[in-house]
């Protein structure tokens, strides 16, 4: 099966012949105008699309535009009754900005070598010039403040044409808000209506960064922000509580600020609005804690807050953490087989370890039987297409808990279509946290 046929099929667990061929059918129709790196109207993974592209309908100031379905994405598929789960794993991005390390370019580039797609939760002040900082009036904190500053005015434009392509190729644009205040003041602190707040002035920055940056010569971003934004990931992984009220009102479908969660099946919180897609604590070699499935946190407890670590040191570390995150797949992979979720940053730390480590472990687990590398729309649109028997079957396996009488027989009187009506003896899962 080539590499296209078998990202479309989300369900292809233990399929027969039959269901894979039925499950193949490709999704990737319409996009927009092509990225600046992909100007021979490729559908965004080297395929020529399907169905000849609509024209783009711009928004506003014409920073944004609906140019249709979005292309590259697999279709959801239940799975049969008895069928194993396939083993999905989301890489997700925090921050999302492209400097001169070009470290949106090198992801991209390695998602469409194995087939993989991603979620890149866009910081909304990447698309906002300095010079018109105060613009951003974020909650407790004075106009125009940020703790991870601005990026150049070269920076900004390199970063626009990145989240353009990244979308062509089938990959999720998310949100990581705006300053990322953590600590006092900080997003743990704010109310519902702070988060309100914050999230429209990002979805304002995106959607006018014509106007903001003058790059008029730049194509529109080919989606619109309002339908494109389903969830989030809040700086330092504080103030869930408080965001979750307001990404229910406006429709988000996931969010992903939970710490330490355990790899287990996704619910949805109390309320049954959202799904619940935590990082996750994993095993860390060498050591009888484990660590949250994040960059940041590796190397915290390597080398503290100090980013440039005793070079000596890097190469132990990095096979630490591609190790840590090789366990944590292996774990989910070879057990309860819930997705697994990994969290990173753009950055150099120690060296550019962290980002050699993701490396590593993508190109070791993109080739393993029925491992689907998915965004976290794509994640949460195979939830929602289960039979919710089957789904509270999932989730009520341990971390690490594989069927003790196989799959086939765990899930084989709760599937469709063959499995027929769910049984009424299976019990029902708490439903969130």
């Amino acid at each position: 099966m080539d590499a296209l046929s078998r990202r479309t099929l989300l369900a292809a667990g233990a399929a027969t012949a039959a269901t894979l061929a039925a499950g193949c059918a490709s999704t990737s129709g319409s996009g927009g105008a092509a990225p600046p790196d992909q100007a021979d109207g490729s559908a965004g993974n080297g395929s020529p699309s399907a169905v000849p592209k609509p024209p783009a309908t711009l928004i506003g100031d014409g920073s944004t535009s609906d140019t249709g379905p979005q292309p590259n994405q697999p279709q959801a598929v239940p799975l049969e009754a008895g069928q194993r789960p396939p083993q999905f794993v989301v890489f997700s991005w925090d921050g999302a900005g492209e400097l001169d390390n070009q470290l949106f370019s090198r992801f991209r580039k390695l998602a469409r070598d194995h087939d993989a797609t991603m979620t890149f939760f866009l910081s909304g002040i990447y698309t906002l010039p300095e010079s018109k900082k105060s613009l951003y009036r974020p909650p407790q904190h004075p106009v125009g403040a940020s703790d991870i500053g601005y990026l150049s005015d070269q920076h900004i434009r390199a970063t626009i044409e990145q989240v353009s392509a990244a979308w062509l190729e089938g990959h999720e644009i998310g949100t990581h808000f705006n300053g990322h205040f953590c600590g006092a003041n900080g997003g743990g602190s704010w109310s519902p209506e702070d988060w309100d707040s914050e999230i429209q002035q990002a979805m304002d920055f995106v959607m006018n960064w014509r106007t903001n940056t003058g790059n008029t010569d730049l194509p529109a971003l080919p989606f619109d922000y309002r339908k494109e934004l389903i969830g989030g990931r809040t700086p330092c992984l504080e103030g869930q509580r408080g965001l979750l009220p307001t990404a229910v009102k406006r429709g988000w479908k996931y969010d992903s600020s939970g710490p330490g969660g355990l790899q287990m099946w996704p619910q949805k919180f109390a309320g049954g609005a959202l799904w619940d897609m935590p990082l996750q604590s994993i095993p860390f070699p060498g050591h009888s804690f484990q660590v949250l499935s994040m960059d940041y946190n590796i190397m915290y407890n390597q080398s503290g807050d100090n980013t440039k670590g005793d070079p000596g040191r890097h190469a132990f570390w990095q096979n630490q953490a591609r190790d840590s995150y090789l366990s944590g797949f292996e774990r989910a992979y070879n057990g309860n087989r819930a997705p697994f979720i990994i969290g990173n940053h753009f950055e150099q730390w120690n060296g550019g370890i962290y980002m050699n480590a993701v490396e590593e472990t993508l190109k070791q687990i993109a080739d393993k039987p029925e491992v689907r590398m998915v965004s976290f729309r794509q994640l949460v649109e195979w939830l929602e297409a289960q039979d919710p028997a089957v789904l509270r079957k999932l989730q009520a396996l341990a971390p690490g808990q594989a069927p003790a009488g196989g799959w086939n027989a765990y899930l084989g009187g709760a599937g469709t279509p063959a499995g027929g009506a769910a049984s009424p003896s299976v019990p029902a899962v708490a439903g969130g946290k």
